[in-house]
């Protein structure tokens, strides 16, 4: 090639290269000022970095369970167990973390089941025991038997990539508000799913809406529910996880119940709560728990106000949670039996303060070991 040809070629193709590299720098600049002016924009909202409380976070806490000593803790339950029982306190306490298992809004059969099928765990178990969902239902496509099943599945087929992608995570999650994406779908979250989720055109079908479920606890590592500051300080804001609660939505009129329920044989109708099949089913698999030597122990977590009422109307001690107790036969406290319990108020009616979980910890720990269920 001629040196002019060469020159040519150079003076061709420079400006090109340079545009390139400008258009590069801009679109950096102008997606890095975008990202900080919407991070800030959150921030100012009174949003900050949570984790989410994801499949993958469940699973990382399952993989535990494989190797999991005689001596180790495994707690199950809804979220009153996850948010009740402090992981940090509970290694304050006792030197070592518990295996963090509950799932919010789940039955705890379906984790309990794959600990006595799946594992040769023979520790102890702590079962939180919220009666409307434990007794729930053994149907696979029902709200609180799916949710805990996915994750069992998802922890069952978790790829090398998604465990690697979830460990990266983490501190961007740690660090960043706009980094959201909860499987729960608050109502407050800020992906565009949710944003746009918030707009509503007129009133379109002229019954009272589900209320807004806004996001009321904060996660952490190792897995970890705490009451979020503002739900505990807020009255409005934990007016509007407790409306939530309380909601009943409207039912149809009679005619269409008549129309509906005229079409299926009564032994087809599903029962909720189920308390005769559930129970059956916890038996089976604490039966086989107990067989090789492991121990459980039933806890109800407390609630309070409207929450506390409805359940004393629709799942009542006497024919659910001492009906447990007594066929079961195994260690069991429930709040309403302690003098340290019984009067501690949930600010949303239906999960403790970080305080008060941190102090209920503490306790139940003392009780363990007061009846040898953990070493002092």
């Amino acid at each position: 090639m001629q040196p002019t040809h060469a020159f040519h070629l150079y003076q061709t193709n420079t400006p090109t290269t340079m545009k390139l590299k400008f258009s590069l720098i801009l679109a950096l600049s102008i997606t890095l000022i975008a990202t900080t002016v919407w991070e800030l924009y959150w921030r100012n909202q009174g949003y900050y970095p949570t984790l989410n409380d994801e499949k993958a976070l469940w699973s990382m806490e399952r993989a535990k369970v494989e190797e999991a000593s005689d001596e180790d803790v495994i707690i199950l339950g809804s979220s009153r167990a996850y948010f009740d029982i402090q992981v940090e306190e509970w290694k304050e306490q006792t030197g070592k973390y518990p295996i963090q298992l509950a799932s919010t809004g789940s039955s705890p059969l379906p984790t309990f089941h794959d600990i006595v099928h799946n594992t040769n765990f023979k520790g102890t178990v702590i079962i939180g025991v919220a009666p409307g969902l434990f007794f729930s239902t053994l149907m696979p496509e029902a709200f609180p038997w799916k949710r805990p099943q996915s994750k069992i599945d998802y922890f069952e087929d978790e790829t090398y990539a998604q465990k690697l992608n979830f460990r990266l995570s983490i501190p961007l999650q740690n660090n960043l508000v706009l980094i959201s994406a909860d499987e729960e779908e608050w109502s407050d979250d800020i992906d565009l799913k949710a944003l746009l989720n918030r707009y509503r055109i007129g009133d379109r079908t002229g019954s009272p809406e589900y209320p807004p479920f806004n996001n009321f606890g904060d996660v952490s590592i190792p897995r970890n529910m705490a009451l979020s500051h503002r739900t505990e300080t807020d009255k409005d804001f934990a007016q509007t996880v407790i409306d939530v609660w309380n909601f009943e939505p409207p039912k149809p009129p009679k005619s269409e119940q008549d129309s509906t329920n005229s079409k299926k044989p009564e032994e087809n109708k599903p029962k909720w709560p189920d308390k005769e099949g559930t129970t059956a089913f916890f038996m089976e698999d604490l039966k086989t728990f107990k067989e090789r030597n492991g121990t459980v122990v039933l806890v109800r977590c407390p609630s309070s106000g409207k929450v506390r009422q409805g359940e004393i109307k629709d799942v009542p001690r006497e024919r659910f949670w001492d009906s447990l107790v007594k066929v079961a036969d195994i260690p069991n406290y429930h709040f309403e039996d302690y003098e340290q319990f019984k009067n501690l108020e949930c600010p949303e009616e239906s999960h403790l303060s970080k305080g008060d979980a941190d102090y209920f910890t503490r306790e139940l720990i003392k009780l363990l070991r007061n009846d040898g269920i953990l070493n002092q």
